[in-house]
């Protein structure tokens, strides 16, 4: 079954060059042209993942954003302009998965999604060979992506989930920005030491709710290495 994409422009002909990539690449395709319709073209069509832009007027991305991360851990792909780096951030910690800056090659957009979806989406040898993983409290099944601390689960976007697989594939090693870069996106995709700053710190934000203070170390100069994973006395 074709995986069912939401974009989100206000612009006509953005909406149609992810239209023309996403389809080309056998996806299916609904759209909406601001903020409110994006809300009920979420709830209605229940897309498996968001490509949503984040400077539209009045009601803007940022704002869907957290509307649907209310009820909703669906996959979301900001698009943002050269000149709105602060909001490409914010985006990612208020639970944007990854965002492509215009203008973009569609190409590249279009390998973002499916590198969002794949995490998703297990292989067939991959799924077969995964088992839990774990240290202290932490837990993730890679198989059914899902996470938990100490038997509570843990809402994590498919980035934050490849990046904690990652650690916990190899939980003595000590990662640099650019192995956790190819772990978390798994193709030839750049993306700013920022990015990777950002997604680690919802994964400390999301651990440090659950009482865990500890879950991934920075060695200063070098990278970061799973931490403990237990909570706090």
């Amino acid at each position: 079954m074709a995986h069912r994409i939401l974009i989100v422009d206000d612009e006509g002909h953005i909406r149609e060059v992810i239209r023309v990539a996403l389809r080309k690449a056998g996806m299916d395709v609904i759209e909406a042209r601001d903020g409110k319709e994006a809300l009920s073209r979420f709830a209605a069509d229940k897309p498996d993942l968001i490509v949503l832009d984040i400077g539209m007027p009045e009601f803007d991305g940022l704002d869907v954003c957290r509307e649907v991360r209310k009820t909703s851990d669906v996959p979301i792909l900001f698009l943002s302009a050269r000149d709105e780096e602060i909001d490409r951030v914010l985006g990612l910690e208020i639970g944007g998965d990854d965002y492509v800056t215009k203008p973009f090659s569609p190409r590249e957009l279009v390998a973002r999604v499916n590198v969002i979806l794949r995490r998703l989406t297990p292989r067939n040898g991959e799924a077969k060979a995964a088992s839990v993983l774990a240290q202290g409290g932490l837990s993730i099944d890679p198989e059914q992506h899902v996470a938990s601390f100490a038997g509570t689960a843990l809402k994590l976007t498919a980035i934050e989930f490849g990046i904690l697989r990652a650690f916990l594939t190899r939980p003595t090693s000590v990662f640099n920005r650019e192995q956790l870069m190819r772990a978390a996106y798994q193709l030839n995709i750049q993306v700013s030491d920022r990015t990777i700053d950002s997604h680690i710190r919802n994964i400390r934000a999301k651990l440090a709710a659950q009482n865990c203070d500890n879950v991934i170390e920075t060695i200063h100069g070098v990278g970061f290495k799973l931490g403990r994973c237990e909570k706090e006395a």
